[in-house]
């Protein structure tokens, strides 16, 4: 039986669990509902949720074990929902307390979706550990982390450093945060604070629009447009850089991109600054102006850094705009009008393709994942720090 089958039959029998659990309370208590314990639709959701979960749960157990014996086992799925249903709905009575039984069940699936959502968590980092100590046996770790070139050659003698990829990763996202931030920021401040209704409700959709592009369309958009113009109005004429491709045409266009990240965002969090601050404020004297930088800001802070902090893990995982954009140059420069490429990109090339997965060359993109997630996860704790310390000032 396909299992699509199985799981549309076991919620048709969960349903008329439902259906079912209902009508038996209803008949235990006789004329006076008032003698039940629960309301009957409590009734009917104990029985509609001993029928489907044990039976779904079992049917994901067996296909996590293996997917033939899953199909093989899909009477028993029925099997089990058809047991749950004759168990629950021969409980029912006017003293049953169906509505803890329901509470129990739903807070048990909310532990499980949490415990479930933790469990991915640490299997990824496992995944990303248990590969870089790979990685590390084949690849002595001081060349990885501070070496200066990247030069992967599957035939073997690679040099394969770090430093020039995290280097173009922090350059490309510094320049898309100086770019988005004070954009987005002040747009933020404008829509809440200055505009009026109905401008707000043209402003804001518009901004949005953009986090609704396709990285690849921004990626385009940078080669076909941006750089060419940068190259031919800046990079050219001052000698700074012949090509399209530069670490500029990314942050430029990833900055674009990141607008709206941080425009949304800070517009949401200043307008749950209570009204009473600011009528505070403005009662003390304070313009229009000093509210905003003096009250509403602070109060906004830890909102706002939010907000910031997702806008720079979203440039430092951003791929497309920089393959398109930047280039593929590993390289330690500070001219911003040079190709230059990013950890993202470089794991990206380094599982594509037919090639051997226990080589270093294959390998290092994990020990690059693992990179990538201390530093999202160094940006989380900065960003933590950054709240809490200006919080307490603010209080």
């Amino acid at each position: 039986m396909p299992i699509f089958w199985t799981v549309l039959i076991v919620l048709a029998l969960g349903a008329l669990g439902f259906v079912l659990g209902q009508r038996r309370a209803l008949a235990s208590a006789g004329d006076d509902h008032r003698k039940l314990h629960s309301r009957p639709i409590y009734y009917g959701w104990h029985v509609a949720l001993v029928t489907a979960v044990p039976a779904l749960l079992a049917l994901i157990c067996w296909l996590l074990i293996d997917n033939e014996s899953a199909l093989r086992l899909a009477p028993a799925t029925l099997v089990i929902a058809v047991a749950g249903m004759g168990f629950a709905l021969a409980h029912i009575s006017r003293a049953f307390r169906a509505r803890n039984a329901v509470e129990q069940v739903i807070r048990g699936l909310l532990i499980l979706s949490s415990t479930i959502a933790i469990l991915t968590t640490i299997g990824i980092v496992l995944s990303l550990v248990f590969e870089s100590i790979s990685f590390f046996r084949l690849y002595p770790w001081q060349s990885f982390f501070f070496g200066l070139e990247w030069t992967p050659a599957f035939q073997g003698n690679s040099s394969l450093g770090v430093l020039p990829l995290l280097w173009g990763t922090l350059y490309i996202s510094l320049i898309a945060l100086l770019v988005a931030v004070p954009i987005g920021l002040f747009a933020a401040i404008y829509m809440s604070e200055y505009a009026a209704p109905r401008i707000r409700g043209l402003v804001k959709p518009a901004i949005e629009i953009l986090a609704g592009i396709p990285t690849i369309v921004y990626g385009l958009f940078a080669l076909v447009t941006v750089g060419p113009l940068l190259r031919d109005w800046i990079a050219q004429p001052t000698g700074l850089g012949e090509g399209a491709s530069s670490v500029m045409t990314a942050g430029l266009v990833m900055g674009i991109m990141l607008i709206p990240f941080v425009s949304s965002l800070s517009d949401d969090i200043i307008n749950a600054v209570p009204q009473s601050l600011r009528d505070g404020s403005l009662g003390l004297g304070s313009t229009h102006s000093e509210t905003i930088t003096k009250v509403v800001l602070p109060a906004a802070l830890p909102g706002i850094v939010g907000a910031i902090l997702l806008a720079a893990s979203r440039a430092i995982g951003e791929t497309m705009i920089v393959v398109l954009g930047a280039g593929a140059m590993a390289q330690i420069s500070g001219n911003p009008f040079e190709a230059m490429t990013t950890i993202t990109t470089r794991i990206v090339s380094q599982l594509t393709g037919d090639n051997d997965f226990a080589s270093p060359e294959t390998l290092v993109a994990f020990a690059l994942g693992l990179t990538l997630f201390v530093l999202t996860l160094g940006l989380n704790v900065l960003a933590l720090y950054i709240v809490r310390k200006y919080r307490e000032q603010y209080e």
